[in-house]
């Protein structure tokens, strides 16, 4: 008994020593009884380290248990220490800016395109992006930085370890969870002032255009053509602006979609999807990990121009960046009087 509590005083020493954690301070004396234990059952009796380290195996397996039972009360009571603290409080959000809000935006509120009122206009947008994956990810965090006061986020995916190298708004830890918590965490921990909505699930015909109806913008990041003219066919029907915005390899695309104030929709633009073969995903061509950022974040620039009125917008116009030969090029884009879908509103 004596051998074994010197061998256990003299490992938490050597521990503290070295400024190894309490908890592998203890795994260590762990270790050292279960060896002890190990001993008492494999020696035959009268074997002095038998004898020198308690001569009965039920005596440490005793000892063990009851500090097996001592752990676990502790580890179950700091549980429900924390279940019973209370949640923090989120910042109450009054009519008027708070000062940490004016000092947190102040940069946008010297922008004479922006001020106050522009500012305070983010503050009342809802604004909706449809995917968390590369483009929606920058859009995101920009949104939630510039202080729009209501974010949705619909993705039915997971985070995965092959979104990181372009995903910048999930982290490593959050592989396995749904990309829209992930996302909703990330931009609450970095300005907690924004609501964002979640919606773990994937955009559908029955849910397109209830879901539409609750924002001013939309924001298109996803990542399949059928979704794509789902989301352009619900918001010309609502005339909510539509951001919409593509990318394969080194080229993205992005522009402003928006028929009720005289430009075209995305189906004006492209009135059938390509062949699936001409148009292989990110996974089967690649995508250059920075493209989405790029792209993306000018998806939150145009965002908050529309807001704000700020400058001109991508409407009836489409931005294309060619980020392999640093090319940055505008297309014009005209309303197509045959449109099926907008039925050529913004070629009256």
């Amino acid at each position: 008994m004596i051998m074994v509590a010197a061998m256990a005083a003299t490992l938490w020493g050597i521990g503290m020593a070295m400024g190894t954690p309490r908890q592998a301070r203890w795994t260590m004396i762990g270790l050292l009884l279960v060896a002890v234990i190990a001993v008492q059952i494999i020696l035959p009796d009268g074997h002095p380290l038998r004898e020198n380290t308690g001569g009965d195996a039920r005596l440490w397996g005793l000892l063990l248990g009851f500090a097996a039972i001592a752990f676990g009360y502790r580890m179950l009571f700091q549980m429900i220490k924390e279940k019973a603290q209370p949640a923090p409080e989120p910042p109450v959000r009054s009519d008027s800016f708070s000062e940490t809000e004016l000092d947190r935006y102040a940069r946008h509120i010297v922008l004479r395109e922006i001020g106050g009122p522009g500012q305070k206009a983010l503050r009342n947008a809802k604004v909706l992006v449809i995917g968390a994956g590369g483009l929606g990810a920058p859009a995101l965090q920009y949104l939630g930085a510039a202080g729009v006061g209501t974010i949705g986020v619909i993705d039915d995916d997971t985070v995965e370890n092959a979104n990181l190298q372009r995903q910048v708004i999930h982290a490593d830890q959050r592989i396995g969870d749904p990309k829209v918590q992930s996302a909703a965490d990330a931009i609450v921990a970095q300005n907690p002032f924004v609501d964002v909505k979640t919606y773990h699930r994937r955009l559908n015909a029955e849910i397109a255009e209830e879901l539409f109806s609750e924002y001013d913008l939309i924001l298109d990041g996803c990542d399949n053509f059928s979704t794509r003219y789902l989301v352009n066919e619900t918001a010309v029907k609502l005339e909510k602006p539509l951001i919409a915005a593509a990318l394969t390899q080194w080229e993205g695309q992005i522009s402003l979609y928006d028929p009720s104030k005289g430009g075209p929709c995305y189906a004006c633009v492209f009135p059938t999807a390509p062949d699936p073969s001409l148009v292989p995903s990110c996974a089967e061509a690649g995508v250059i990990g920075p493209l989405p950022g790029v792209i993306g974040s000018m998806m939150a620039v145009e965002a908050v121009k529309a807001i704000t009125g700020a400058g001109d917008t991508l409407r009836g116009r489409m931005m294309i960046y060619d980020a392999l030969y640093a090319d940055v090029r505008t297309i014009a884009l005209k309303p197509r009087a045959d449109c099926p879908i907008c039925d050529g509103k913004g070629a009256r």
